[in-house]
């Protein structure tokens, strides 16, 4: 139950990789058969993505997955004397490569959150300037799940004269989107969030969007990404972006929300002094994060994973880091309380069974370090 971590690939993915391994090997820049047959790949699966994203297949950019795109949206319409605004509660790949930015000189605004974890337009507004070049906020965060309000901000942003990114990593293959009605003029997305394999991804960049490539070599992807292209990779994600319209098209987010929710509430039941980050927003279907007082994630983590459970207690690109979340914090947690969080993030894959197992396991390790917790019994003393 960490698929915002990475999902597994789907067997039908791994049947559109697998001739590109062995048989049809071919370099896709090559004139011969064996090159142009795997450019033909390439160029299905830009027609796959595109059709996923709702945009020209000419404005899909392969990369090698979302921390690529992301740091290519920003360093490459960025440049010293322009302004970027970004949110409080970017994944590390938007947040470090703002934070290298402003050392090239570019100015940076961090925009707050409330406590469910939304950024409110009014903030971007307040933060536009006659510089800003470009805003970069999450459509879905990896941590809680919580839905931005992309259109309201990139309508802002465009009124200002700047440019709209949205990092779209976790939602992707989870919400429906198209970049028109959401207004971007940059959108990230990342192979094995959504059933395809890792080291692949895409950025969508509208047309007419000038895009300076971020290292050097051949005039692959237009000259926007060098580097000889990945095509069982892309081959991949242009099947997982198929698998995944139709998933979305039979409404099966549905289901996967009942299913997230019935663990919340299951959950929540049994266990008191604890309760969801991001509540009573809107969230994509399959994420939750919950909070334990008196317990420490990490341990929480250790515990279930004994048991058979993988969850995570944050971002997976921040494992090991000493310090709590900055999204949680961003929010208005207490340190002990974002240290005290969770995050369980459900699969297509997730069943039924799965959740019952879930809804045993860890109201019991909860219970179990709650019992060596200090802080704890003097909470049950107090109350006893």
């Amino acid at each position: 139950m960490d698929a915002n971590a990475t999902t597994p690939v789907l067997p039908e993915v791994v049947e559109a990789m697998r001739p590109f391994w062995t048989e049809a090997f071919g370099n896709a820049s090559s004139i011969h058969q064996q090159g142009q047959r795997a450019r033909a790949a390439v160029e299905r699966a830009r027609e796959s993505v595109a059709g996923l994203l709702g945009c020209r297949a000419a404005e899909v950019v392969f990369t090698s997955g979302g921390t690529e795109s992301d740091n290519l949206a920003l360093f490459g319409t960025l440049a010293p004397g322009d302004h970027l605004i970004t949110s409080s509660m970017e994944h590390s790949a938007v947040m470090q490569a703002a934070e290298a930015l402003a050392g090239r000189g570019v100015e940076v605004s961090f925009l707050p959150a409330t406590p469910q974890g939304v950024v409110e337009p009014s903030a971007l507004e307040a933060a536009l300037r006659p510089n800003t070049r470009l805003v970069s906020v999450m459509l879905a965060n990896n941590e809680t799940g919580v839905i931005q309000p992309v259109r309201e901000l990139a309508d802002l942003t465009h009124a200002a004269g700047a440019l709209f990114h949205a990092d779209a990593v976790q939602a992707a293959g989870k919400l429906a989107i198209d970049v028109k009605a959401l207004g971007c003029d940059l959108l990230s997305i990342s192979g094995h969030k959504m059933y395809a394999p890792q080291g692949v991804g895409a950025l969508f960049v509208r047309r007419n969007v000038r895009l300076r490539p971020i290292f050097f070599g051949g005039n692959h992807e237009r000259g926007r990404r060098p580097g000889t292209e990945n095509v069982a990779g892309i081959a991949g994600l242009g099947k997982a972006a198929e698998l995944a319209r139709e998933w979305l098209a039979n409404g099966e987010q549905q289901p996967l929300a009942m299913l997230r929710d019935r663990l919340e509430q299951g959950i929540l039941a049994q266990v008191e002094e604890a309760g969801v980050n991001g509540s009573g927003v809107a969230r994509v279907a399959n994420t939750s994060n919950l909070f334990f007082d008196h317990v420490e994630a990490e341990a929480l983590v250790i515990a279930l994973d004994l048991k058979g459970l993988a969850v995570s207690g944050g971002s997976a690109c921040q494992s090991g880091s000493t310090e709590p979340s900055h999204v949680l914090t961003a929010m208005g947690l207490s340190v002990a309380r974002a240290r005290a969080s969770l995050r369980i993030s459900l699969s297509r894959l997730t069943t039924g069974d799965e959740v019952d197992c879930a809804l045993a396991l860890v109201p019991a390790a909860v219970a179990r370090l709650r019992e060596l917790s200090p802080t704890w019994r003097k909470t049950a003393a107090v109350h006893a």
